[in-house]
């Protein structure tokens, strides 16, 4: 992948260790626990991951975890579905807003209709 994002090289991920080991440790322990079967099996938890990178627009996370539910057996069509999911998702919190700009324009047109003349 070509791309303005440099490429993590295992230079960057030591030096990252290096400059802070006890947080990169606790860091690497979380994501094995949180991505381990449990509940949710380890591919699901993939998937999960994949739509998520993409609402957060980390373009490593998208390539690292995309590789990852790969490995755990995800088709290219669960993955595609869940970014469905997830624009859908995003796209619907936007609209759900839009109830903070109608109240806001409500409260401002009482405002002027209440506003004595001058």
């Amino acid at each position: 992948m070509s791309s303005i994002y440099p490429l993590s090289t295992p230079e960057i991920a030591r030096r990252r260790r290096d400059l802070a080991p006890d947080q990169q440790a606790a860091f690497d322990a979380f994501g094995k626990a949180v991505f381990a079967d449990g509940a949710l099996p380890a591919k699901t938890k993939q998937i999960i991951a994949v739509a998520v990178a993409h609402v957060t627009q980390c373009p490593y996370c998208i390539t690292g975890h995309t590789k990852a539910a790969l490995r755990a057996g995800a088709t290219p069509e669960e993955l595609m579905e869940a970014i469905w999911v997830a624009a859908e998702m995003r796209a619907g919190g936007a609209y759900a807003h839009s109830i903070l700009m109608l109240t806001t324009l409500a409260e401002e047109e009482d405002k002027r209709r209440n506003r004595p003349a001058s």
